[in-house]
């Protein structure tokens, strides 16, 4: 086996230009089989739980062709992915856009093969009911941790007299499936109005840490980053990176736009402090094209999921006793 088919690469810009060939997530090779790669990259194109703006379900298509602006080395950690992991494009999953309760079933049955391989998945949505799916798939050995990076708590029960699965109510409904220990969640740039005084008592009373982004502008980033390291701990968590936690100034292509919330380089430094948790996956959700023609809120998408990629990558080396050589 060549060095290439052991840790495969992306097309180089310096080979082929980034407008050329098939996009896929950052230059990789398309697999099909789980069981080919340690981290798989994954889109979940599909916005059924969306309550008011759709369009998220062409996020992955637009994410995948601007993370052809991603290179090989991150410049600020020296992290090169690519050489820690075997890292490939896993196509995206079956959805039926036609029934929401179908597609959570499709959904998690392709997540549970990407498991059973071993794979750790990094996620590009679609609406934020995808990660309910994807915990329900990964969350086999008990509760996760989650740094959840959103101007919306998702912890809501129910939306149109009584229904229970919107991109408001994931985590509602995953910590009462115990695929979240509520206890090692933590949120970060929660804000926006609210529907009722009492909207937020259900994720207090559960004891999840929520850094609302007053609170979050006054601590500032680094002791945000030591806080959701405090909470999450060194059991196994996941990363979920809502793009309308970013404030819409640097994302406006998303479903829900909150004003007053972080900018990109702070979720940049935010998602670097997570670097040595015992992390199990991660998504980036909410990428709405439709409300963004200029492609920037797809670029920040596939930034983040670079980042998030770095993180991931270190942690299959880990595991594998590889170091970057």
């Amino acid at each position: 086996m060549t060095e290439s088919e052991k840790f495969p690469q992306p097309l180089s810009g310096m080979v082929v230009p980034r407008f050329g060939d098939i996009a896929t997530f950052m230059r990789l090779p398309l697999f099909r089989d789980p069981a080919a790669v340690e981290i798989g990259l994954i889109g979940v194109p599909w916005d059924g739980g969306t309550t008011n703006r759709p369009g998220a379900r062409h996020g992955p298509r637009q994410m995948r062709d601007q993370s052809t602006l991603m290179r090989r080395v991150h410049h600020v950690t020296g992290v090169a992915p690519y050489r820690l992991a075997r890292c490939g494009d896993l196509g995206d999953t079956p959805v039926n856009p036609a029934d929401l309760d179908d597609s959570l079933v499709r959904i998690k049955a392709f997540f549970d093969k990407v498991h059973a391989a071993g794979t750790v998945p990094l996620s590009a949505g679609g609406d934020h009911l995808i990660t309910l799916p994807i915990l329900r798939a990964i969350a086999t050995g008990g509760p996760l941790g989650m740094v959840h990076f959103d101007a919306h708590s998702d912890t809501w029960d129910t939306y149109f007299g009584g229904y229970k699965y919107t991109h408001g109510t994931p985590f509602r409904r995953a910590i009462e499936e115990g695929l979240l220990d509520s206890k090692r969640v933590v949120q970060i740039g929660i804000r926006g109005s609210l529907y009722n005084a009492d909207d937020m008592r259900w994720a207090y009373d559960q004891g999840i840490r929520v850094i609302g982004i007053e609170e979050y502008y006054e601590l500032g980033v680094e002791k945000v980053i030591a806080e959701a390291r405090r909470v999450v701990g060194d059991k196994p968590t996941y990363v979920s990176f809502d793009v309308d936690g970013l404030d819409p100034v640097y994302a406006p292509g998303t479903g829900t736009p909150e004003v007053g919330g972080f900018s990109t380089h702070e979720a940049q430094r935010m998602l670097r402090g997570l670097r040595g948790l015992d992390l199990v996956g991660g998504d980036v959700v909410e990428v709405s094209p439709p409300f963004d023609p200029s492609g920037n809120t797809a670029l920040v998408g596939a930034t983040m999921m670079w980042e998030i990629l770095c993180l991931l990558s270190e942690v299959v080396a880990r595991r594998k006793g590889r170091t970057d050589s």
